[in-house]
């Protein structure tokens, strides 16, 4: 198959990224970083988590987040989102009440998440994956109502830190649920990193067999180190959108040992060798990746940003 000339990258370092980091990180550094990944090119950025502060800490400030992000747009003199404006700052709403609190908090785009493995699902969010499905079922509706679109998420596509192995078709029941809710993307979740070029086009064939390929994306983390060639396994395969975490930040608590997103910035430096437009600054990107991780008090994870700093550096 002939590869996309054009990908969509969407960024999910701000809120997927940082989510589990264990220091408190600052809303002003939260909004900063959304506002450097934007004027880096990137057109979908994960904003944050309307989830209960009890669970995530970490995104206990998810109004003022997202408030103050839209905010900066309106004086950019754009509409935020809607009717092909430049910028999509979707957010993450578990139920019905995050929902709510983030259409007050003016989100245009909303993701609900679910999983392929019945152990994950319990661990994650405390329930079964049809009762999850069926949670999710208000919030697409009233999504709808409002005229917020919903994006999808599936974990645990490949592997599960309880199971071991997961079916192919089980990823595709899943997500075939989430497409006919109403999400109008289905991302797929290498969660523990495990997945394979593979693994991953057995996982896509069974998918594909329900949803076309423009409705769907990949998220792959990089514990084994696979999560580049994964991606371009699934270009091979149609895909054309891909989630990325700037500096490879985030990890999931509840899968020992599974390292972050894949880089943005590998992303990236994979796709324009290819010649595939992406409408990201890769200098750019790698400032903020250098910039957030510094904040942190790490070197980023991507081999991409280590290897330009490394050059500028020794220029």
């Amino acid at each position: 198959m002939e590869l996309p000339r054009t990908v969509r990258i969407v960024e999910v370092g701000p809120r997927d990224g940082l989510q589990n980091e264990k220091q408190v990180v600052a809303t002003d550094t939260k909004v900063a970083l959304i506002a450097r990944l934007r004027a880096a090119g990137l057109r979908a950025i994960e904003a944050t988590s309307f989830v209960s502060p009890k669970w995530v800490p970490q995104m206990g400030d998810n109004a003022e987040v997202l408030t103050r992000v839209l905010a900066a747009e309106a004086e950019r003199g754009e509409a935020v989102a809607r009717d092909g404006a430049a910028v999509w700052y979707p957010v993450l709403t578990p139920n019905l009440k995050g929902f709510e609190a983030a259409l007050a908090a003016g989100a245009t785009e909303v993701a609900v998440f679910g999983a392929a493995s019945e152990s994950f699902s319990r661990k994650n969010i405390n329930c079964s994956i049809a009762e999850s499905l069926e949670r999710f079922r208000p919030v697409t509706e009233a999504a709808q109502a409002a005229g917020v679109r919903v994006r999808g998420y599936v974990s645990c596509v490949v592997g599960c830190p309880y199971e071991g192995a997961v079916a192919p078709a089980a990823v595709a029941e899943v997500a075939q649920t989430l497409f006919e809710m109403g999400c109008y993307e289905v991302s797929l979740g290498d969660t523990i990193g495990s997945g394979n070029p593979d693994s991953i086009r057995r996982m896509l064939e069974a998918v594909l067999t329900r949803i076309p390929a423009d409705r769907l994306a990949g998220h792959y983390h990089d514990t084994y180190g696979m999560a580049v060639a994964n991606v371009f396994a699934s270009l091979q395969m149609g895909v054309a959108v891909f989630d990325a975490s700037v500096g490879g930040l985030g990890g999931c608590p509840y899968a020992a040992g599974a390292s972050g997103n894949v880089a943005t910035e590998d992303v990236v430096w994979l796709l324009h060798g290819l010649g595939i437009e992406t409408g990201v600054d890769l200098d750019a990107l790698v400032d903020t990746a250098a910039w957030i991780s510094a904040a942190l008090g790490r070197e980023p994870a991507s081999r991409v940003a280590r290897a330009v700093l490394a050059k500028r550096r020794a220029a």
